[in-house]
């Protein structure tokens, strides 16, 4: 493995950067993400700087500053809220000495922390390897090239270590794509059968925290973990849901998003954020109690927006309402009466049951009721009718025909009478 992780419980020290377009960023954010990495938070430094100084970030007074602070507060990391670049990292932990990391770094230890699958755990390695590669230089510029050959003079320069170790992060990385690979060829098997099938998917998407996975779990009764801190879940999470008007649909959890989530991330996930853009319906959920929710709600659909996933019809879950106290409907309607938010309470259960109605209606649009006459002959299309349609009543006359009274798709209603026609 090419990354040495800190030590659970390591010392920390943030630097916060109040520099220009930073504005969402606040300190609480940061130190959460650290407490989420499992590392004490022992002090804080602030800087506000209108342009970053390409060299450390900060200026060489702010450096210094940093420095005794992190010599008096005997710390083991020294942590700034903002992603910094290979040189600026090797350049204030050259200033510091301490470890150094970036907005980043800080995530990928996260991600690296909670992958349980094996896709997820190659997901995460493979944003460290492309992480990696810039700093490798890190730590080997004291090494001299190795010398070729089998005699004095006769050969050539060999390699240095920086360069071995760029072969074998290379090879790792191919290693890795190839793996990957054979994980998203089932992941799209998987969802070629659940479009063959026309089974809807729902896909939950948020920023990080904002109660997603307390909401799975309230909706199909499921154990995903849950827990109050930042990406406490990292890997997907498939479960059926049986919906009134349009029958079976699936739901999928994914990973939270937060402000700046790092590029690579997003291209090493993006197999997995295609739940989502393959959705038939995002639950976009919000932590209603929380002060930013607009500039939050703002930087989820800039990812989803990053990942193709812009024109899927989305429903806003305003998740912790009971927080805020919930009055009036709990369903918000347009002018054509289609839902557009529903008021919920992960924890209480507030809710639930209109969001699953509002969730039934916006993926049910074409539902209609209707009555179909079988004989007793035609007990595979009896079957079909309990398959793909809600089966409000079913009558049996004394002829042994069934009358079948049915709320069904439009286009679910085409494929039954072609297959009553064709018996």
């Amino acid at each position: 493995m090419f990354f040495d992780r800190p030590a659970q419980g390591s010392r920390s020290l943030l630097v916060f950067l109040r520099n220009k377009g930073s504005e969402l960023a606040t300190p609480q954010e940061i130190e959460e993400l650290v407490l989420s990495a499992g590392w004490d938070v022992v002090g804080l430094v602030e800087s506000a700087r209108r342009d970053p100084h390409p060299k450390t970030m900060v200026g060489s007074g702010k450096v210094e500053e940093i420095r005794l602070a992190a010599v008096s507060q005997s710390v083991d990391l020294v942590i700034f809220s903002e992603d910094l670049s290979a040189t600026q990292e090797r350049n204030l932990e050259a200033a510091l000495g301490k470890r150094v990391l970036g907005r980043t770094g800080l995530i990928l230890e996260i991600f690296a922390q909670r992958a349980r699958t094996h896709e997820g755990q190659l997901q995460v390695e493979l944003a460290q390897l492309d992480h990696a590669a810039s700093r490798l230089v890190r730590g080997w510029t004291h090494l001299d090239r190795q010398r070729g050959g089998a005699g004095a003079g006769l050969g050539g320069a060999g390699e240095t270590q920086l360069e071995a170790d760029q072969r074998l992060l290379g090879a790792r990385h191919k290693k890795i794509q190839e793996r990957l690979k054979r994980v998203q060829r089932q992941r799209n098997q998987s969802r070629r059968s659940r479009v063959r099938s026309e089974t809807a998917t729902v896909a939950l998407a948020g920023y990080t925290n904002a109660g997603k996975s307390t909401l799975f779990n309230a909706l199909t009764q499921a154990d995903v973990h849950a827990a109050d801190q930042l990406f406490a879940t990292l890997d997907p999470t498939l479960r059926q849901i049986e919906l009134p008007l349009a029958g079976k649909a699936v739901l999928s959890d994914t990973v939270g998003f937060i402000r700046a989530l790092p590029h690579g991330l997003i291209e090493a996930f993006r197999a997995t954020l295609e739940e989502v853009t393959q959705a038939s319906l995002i639950l976009h959920v919000v932590d209603a109690a929380a002060s930013e929710k607009q500039e939050r709600m703002e930087e989820v659909n800039a990812v989803l927006a990053e990942i193709g996933a812009q024109d899927v019809p989305q429903l806003l879950v305003w998740n912790k309402s009971d927080i805020l106290g919930a009055t009036g409907e709990l369903i918000r309607r347009d002018a054509r009466g289609k839902p557009v938010s529903v008021q919920v309470s992960s924890l209480t259960g507030l809710g639930i049951d209109e969001l699953l109605l509002a969730i039934d209606e916006l993926i049910a649009e074409d539902v209609v009721n209707t009555v179909i006459t079988l004989g007793p002959e035609k007990g595979l299309i009896r079957a079909k009718c309990f398959e793909i349609a809600s089966v409000m009543e079913e009558r049996r006359h004394e002829s042994g025909m069934v009358e079948m009274h049915l709320r069904i798709e439009k286009k679910n209603l085409a494929r039954l009478n072609a297959a009553i026609n064709k018996t």
